[in-house]
């Protein structure tokens, strides 16, 4: 009838141990604790003539208020296990997470080395050439043109 992990001593002592009211924590009024400390005194075996009907109907009522007190913990239970198994899986989604962010970063600090290098290289050359750019509309490109070489294309007509 109780639950294989629930100890009453225990129960009955935890409460009064400075640590939360269990009354409260499992929604039992003193008088049904105190129902439950009486009725785990009684010894019942061999003495089922001794017990009044109405300390039989108490103890029945107890032992139904029992069983949904287990039914309540089985339930928090396994409502618990899934709450743990899910923050388990966040926990692990989360460490994805940062682990791809910081692959992220890597990748970001290689493109930028990579960008101020072919940025330098294209300063150096623009330095040290001495010549602009090729313009592709100016002819020879500020020289003059090679021995033999045709003439320029004629301008286009202004309108």
């Amino acid at each position: 009838m109780t639950h294989p992990k629930f100890n009453p001593d225990l129960w009955m002592e935890v409460g009064s141990s400075g640590g939360p009211n269990k009354n409260q924590v499992y929604g039992l009024s003193n008088t049904t604790a105190d129902n439950l400390r009486s009725t785990r005194s009684v010894s019942t075996i061999g003495s089922s003539q001794s017990i009044s009907s109405s300390q039989s109907k108490e103890f029945v009522a107890l032992q139904q208020h029992m069983a949904q007190l287990t039914d309540k913990y089985d339930h928090l239970s396994a409502e618990y296990a899934q709450f743990k198994a899910s923050h388990a899986q966040q926990r692990a989604e989360s460490e994805q997470i940062k682990a791809s962010q910081a692959q992220q970063k890597a990748e970001y600090k290689q493109q930028k080395a990579a960008y101020e290098q072919l940025h330098e290289m294209v300063i150096n050359m623009a330095t040290y050439s001495g010549t602009c750019a090729p313009n592709p509309f100016w002819p020879y490109n500020h020289q003059p043109p090679p021995p033999g070489s045709p003439p320029p294309p004629p301008a286009p007509p202004l309108y």
